[in-house]
């Protein structure tokens, strides 16, 4: 039997949903971010890039890597695929909205009494009932149980989709943040090896001040050790840079073996994402998506605990053949048909739907606790790297003075040993406060570079809410088993 469209329309129209329909409660938003006040972070010259949000790096490698992750991480394919599991329930759910169909056929060879008549014909011979027949049953969803659950569960899909959004945005800007700490190891290296050359170079000048008698052995002491101290450094800088190489290379789904990024020193400039209004953050991070479609998830599941008080009414369906011979079964003679009804509601249950609508309701207000924290997170991640930046960009200036100071210190230095006039001991000291300064401002360009990177991520990535799956509406061939 076919379930009639008008009869569903109208059983449809007359139900109800029982429940708390679902609002989003308010969170704590800034009017403005703090740390912006007084300074305007340096952004790409020709504004929001309209690519991949690492794309302002331009940086051609770190694109191709970037863009692996989606395709190759394992993580990211493990949510995807609990993402696809959600959608897959949500459809199952739908599904209990809809009648069930079933058809059964039979065939019975019997045979009864035995013996023989007067006229000695045998009595009771075998004979075959054939039957075939179409049932239907259908739980009306009277009060939004289960369009509750059906909502419950696209929230849920929904939530899975924005922790999927989440894993990607986390595993990019992981990457993005191990690839510039390896052009880091590379720049600190180039710079190893410069100040090798450079301290070479001083100890040959203290060799030939001490075989020319106006120094003393201690002064090439001094400078062999000074030099062999960087070197060992230079070397050590090898491990950092291979296990960053490693890191990138698992987090784009390959062997450690089968990558290699071409050596490259640390990006100058340092762009940022612009930060927009505070209150475009609720739409632009997939964490506090997923926390807002789990305050959703867990509103509809107390109109399904609120369900639980009203009957349950089934309705059931047979129609169908049954007789012999098989020519003559499809007759209005064989037809068979019945119909029933029923409903059930529990009388007594000491408590316990009471107590399950008390904890979907405590579980609710724990998703919106939850989902209010999440914001105040979330502003604090943006003002740490914003106070970061403002800070690190200052320091910089200040270091690339120090730099420039320290470099002609060591001229200077270096003049009067030449000259006599100074001992070696003044030059190491400005040598050793140079090297320093420059692996400071190596530091401080990756902090400012990372701190970017870290920024990016917290205002989302250029994710927003609107990403999110709307369309969870079951298709027709869905109902065909």
């Amino acid at each position: 039997m076919r379930p009639r469209p008008a009869l569903l329309t109208a059983l449809w129209l007359t139900a109800c949903t029982v429940g708390p329909d679902y609002k989003r409660p308010d969170a704590p938003v800034p009017v403005a971010y703090k740390e912006l006040a007084g300074w305007k972070p340096a952004t790409p010259s020709d504004g929001t890039d309209r690519g991949a949000w690492w794309s302002i790096y331009r940086d051609p490698e770190l694109d191709r890597l970037e863009r692996e992750v989606a395709i190759s991480n394992q993580n990211v394919k493990s949510f995807e695929a609990a993402y696809r599991a959600a959608t897959a329930l949500v459809r199952e759910t739908q599904a209990g909205l809809f009648p069930t169909l079933g058809l059964t056929s039979s065939a019975t060879r019997s045979r009864s009494g035995g013996g023989v008549s007067s006229a000695g014909s045998a009595l009771g011979g075998p004979r075959t009932d054939y039957t075939v027949e179409g049932s239907a049953s259908w739980t009306p969803d009277f009060w939004g149980k289960i369009r509750r659950q059906v909502e419950s569960n696209v929230a849920a899909a929904q939530v899975s989709a924005a922790d999927l959004a989440n894993a990607l945005l986390s595993a990019q800007g992981t990457l993005a943040t191990a690839y510039i700490n390896l052009h880091y190891e590379d720049s600190l290296q180039q710079l190893l090896t410069q100040t090798v050359a450079e301290y070479q170079r001083s100890l040959t000048i203290t060799e030939n001040q001490y075989h020319a008698g106006t120094a003393s052995s201690s002064d090439y002491v001094t400078a062999l050790a000074q030099l062999q101290s960087t070197q060992a450094q230079l070397v050590a800088v090898g491990v950092q840079r291979g296990q960053f190489e490693h890191a990138i290379a698992i987090l784009t789904g390959h062997p450690p073996a089968d990558l290699t990024i071409p050596v490259a020193t640390l990006a100058r400039a340092v762009p940022v994402m612009p930060t927009g209004v505070p209150s475009a953050l609720l739409e632009r991070r997939p964490d506090i998506a997923a926390a807002e479609r789990a305050m959703q998830q867990e509103n509809a599941l107390i109109g399904v605990a609120v369900s639980a008080y009203y009957p349950d009414i089934s309705l059931t369906a047979l129609g169908g053949f049954a007789g012999n011979p098989l020519s003559q079964l499809f007759t209005t003679a064989s037809s068979v048909w019945s119909l029933g009804a029923s409903a059930a509601e529990t009388v007594f249950d000491a408590g316990a739907r009471t107590a399950a609508v008390e904890a979907a309701r405590a579980t609710y207000d724990q998703s919106v606790a939850t989902y209010r924290q999440t914001v105040l997170t979330a502003f604090q991640q943006v003002e740490d790297e914003l106070v970061a930046l403002r800070v690190l960009e200052q320091q910089a200036a200040v270091e690339t003075q120090a730099v420039a100071s320290t470099r002609r210190a060591v001229e200077v230095a270096l003049n009067a040993y030449r000259a006599g006039t100074t001992a070696y001991t003044s030059v190491v000291v400005e040598q050793a406060l140079l090297l320093s300064d420059e692996e400071t401002a190596l530091v401080i360009q990756q902090s400012r570079l990372v701190a970017s990177v870290t920024l990016i991520q917290a205002l989302g990535g250029g994710w927003q809410a609107s990403d999110l799956p709307q369309d969870f509406t079951i298709k027709p061939s869905q109902l065909v088993p």
